[in-house]
């Protein structure tokens, strides 16, 4: 794992006063980039995915559609975005969770989740865990079983381990990073 997280890492570039001054963005667009980083962390994500029993993955808009959509095809699952609220046509679920400075929304098609079905959340960084809390609360409304949270980096100093830890319920919380 040592190898893996050092090539994750090393695609990883810190980007200062992005989006605004005094915040160090980890920008994952290299790592991307780049087939041999890319496919590393679709194998180790879709490795949590098997091990987890998952039946389904959840990509969290944007980012975790990257990521999600390709360890679906890699796990053998289906895959479901987690879209922001008016985004998605049909019969929705929706789900409201606080922001610092405000409120958002998300939702998922009715149908797309049973009570059959074990998902797996993925996305691309756990910072304070607030639209990661809103997707188990969304899916256990859908009648289904959260099988984990697997995430690219965990931003540790921002705590969000602690507020979904309870959330989860005793599902894995993995991430391959923590910065």
């Amino acid at each position: 794992m040592t190898d893996i997280k050092e090539l994750l890492l090393s695609r990883i570039r810190d980007v200062a006063d992005y989006p605004e001054p005094g915040v160090m963005f980890k920008d994952i667009t290299p790592l991307l980039a780049d087939p041999a980083a890319f496919t590393a962390l679709t194998d180790a994500l879709a490795e949590i995915a098997e091990r987890t029993g998952a039946t389904k993955v959840i990509g969290l808009e944007a980012r975790g559609f990257i990521l999600g959509a390709p360890v679906a095809v890699r796990a053998g699952l289906g895959f479901i975005p987690v879209r922001k609220a008016g985004k998605l046509p049909g019969a929705t679920l929706a789900q409201a969770y606080d922001l610092e400075y405000g409120s958002a929304e998300i939702e998922v098609h009715a149908e797309d989740l049973t009570a059959e079905d074990r998902v797996l959340i993925v996305d691309d960084v756990l910072a304070t865990g607030g639209t990661a809390e809103a997707s188990v609360q969304l899916i256990r409304r859908a009648g289904a079983e959260v099988a984990g949270l697997a995430v690219l980096m965990e931003l540790g100093f921002l705590s969000g381990r602690a507020r979904l830890e309870p959330a989860l319920n005793g599902a894995p919380l993995e991430a391959l990073l923590t910065v």
